[in-house]
């Protein structure tokens, strides 16, 4: 039967990172951020809705969602933020449903991994068997920020404050990942897990 693991931390905690090593180990991986921009991609709905909402500077000029831009102003403004939310994660969560269930008729014994950046927030559990979440301080987290172009100081904060609160999001863990050493460090953790849930179901 497959196993469907949510993944989750806060922004800059190395979520990507784990996720590329759990699919190198062979874990199947739907990505809530790959799964939203599906949805604003150029003639889909949800993009028309946020124009029609918005207006058309949120557009660039070959017709994609200008991106830094609506990520601007949703972390400046909680109202445009739940708005944003309500547009986009009800869609978010079917498609898991419906690409988790593709999936399971083809690899019945397959290690899922949904990452969800808000996890806990939109309560995501009771659809998965374990919660994984990827932790590291609040320091590293803005310092890792701060060497991404785009993010000034005060997006930063607005973001980290918008985020469940470390300790809330690491008691709704099944299992935490540390991410503030280096890759081979993270990698090794990792791999701990994966060892740890292979016996716990009984995978070879």
């Amino acid at each position: 039967m497959i196993v469907r693991i949510g993944l989750t931390g806060g922004v800059a905690s190395g979520k990507s990172t784990v996720t590329a090593i759990l699919e190198s180990l062979g874990a199947q991986i739907l990505d809530a951020d790959v799964l939203a921009r599906e949805l604003v991609a150029p003639g889909q709905p949800a993009l028309d809705a946020i124009v029609q909402h918005w207006g058309s500077e949120y557009l660039q000029a070959d017709g994609r969602l200008d991106r830094a831009r609506l990520r601007a102003r949703v972390f400046g403004d909680p109202a445009a933020r739940k708005w944003l939310e309500a547009l986009l994660h009800p869609q978010i969560r079917q498609l898991f449903l419906e690409r988790s269930q593709q999936l399971q008729k083809k690899q019945p014994a397959a290690i899922l991994v949904w990452v969800v950046p808000l996890l806990v927030e939109n309560h995501y559990q009771p659809l998965l068997d374990q919660i994984l979440v990827v932790d590291c301080p609040r320091s590293l987290q803005i310092a890792r920020l701060q060497q991404r172009p785009g993010w000034s100081a005060a997006q930063i904060e607005a973001v980290l404050a918008a985020q469940l609160d470390r300790v809330q999001r690491n008691a709704a863990a099944d299992y935490v990942i540390s991410n503030e050493k280096d890759l081979g460090g993270l990698r090794e953790a990792v791999l701990v897990f994966w060892n740890i849930l292979h016996k716990g179901h009984g995978f070879a």
